[in-house]
């Protein structure tokens, strides 16, 4: 069990690694993006105001502006992080709780807890990797595109259900793990991540 912890795991980790690349790219993106707003803005207030026209106007030939299509590639970006760290979080049981009796309670029953909680993950993660392919088949059959860089709207979606599916994964291995745990009495993975995770 221990062996196959280790290698969801890392599954996990380096689908996160991906995510996080990805989530770099994406600030990277906005930030020029934004850069380029402001300054495209602060060009063409000083060409309306009459001050350095003929340089103004030669920094916005060059095409300084907002990137086309940035909220299209931000939208489908995200859906892929959020998805892409859900492995990691889950594996790690990282996901926020809130212990207000737990504490008190006898190891028997928080692991009964544990269990019941990694469950009710697996079940809800599996839902939505569920629909989430659901509504990847509907936008490949309709053929829809992005408005502005008119990608196909199911890249998006793909790239969302990959993660989605490992996490689903994830989430029923966490579940069979937290039964044997309850089962056997040792320990798989600790109860709580702690702040050292």
């Amino acid at each position: 069990m221990n062996g196959l912890h280790r290698i969801v795991l890392g599954g996990a980790r380096v689908v996160a690694l991906i995510g996080g690349v990805v989530l770099l790219a994406l600030i990277v993106m906005t930030c020029i993006d934004i850069l380029g707003r402001t300054i495209n803005s602060g060009l063409h207030f000083l060409i309306s105001m009459g001050i350095a026209t003929a340089a103004a106007q030669t920094v916005l030939d060059t095409g300084v502006g907002a990137i086309a299509g940035s909220y299209e590639v931000l939208e489908a970006g995200m859906a892929f992080c959020i998805f892409a760290f859900l492995p990691l979080c889950q594996v790690t049981m990282g996901h926020a709780s809130v212990d207000l009796f737990a504490n008190m309670m006898p190891r028997t029953i928080n692991r009964l807890l544990a269990f019941l909680t990694a469950l009710l993950f697996a079940a809800v993660l599996v839902v939505i990797a569920m629909q989430l392919n659901v509504g990847m088949q509907r936008k490949l059959n309709s053929n829809q595109t992005s408005l502005l860089l008119e990608f196909p709207i199911w890249w998006a979606y793909a790239a969302s259900l990959a993660g989605a599916c490992l996490a689903a994964l994830t989430g029923v291995h966490v579940a069979v793990v937290r039964f044997y745990e309850l089962l056997t009495g040792r320990e798989i993975v600790p109860l709580v991540a702690g702040a050292d995770h």
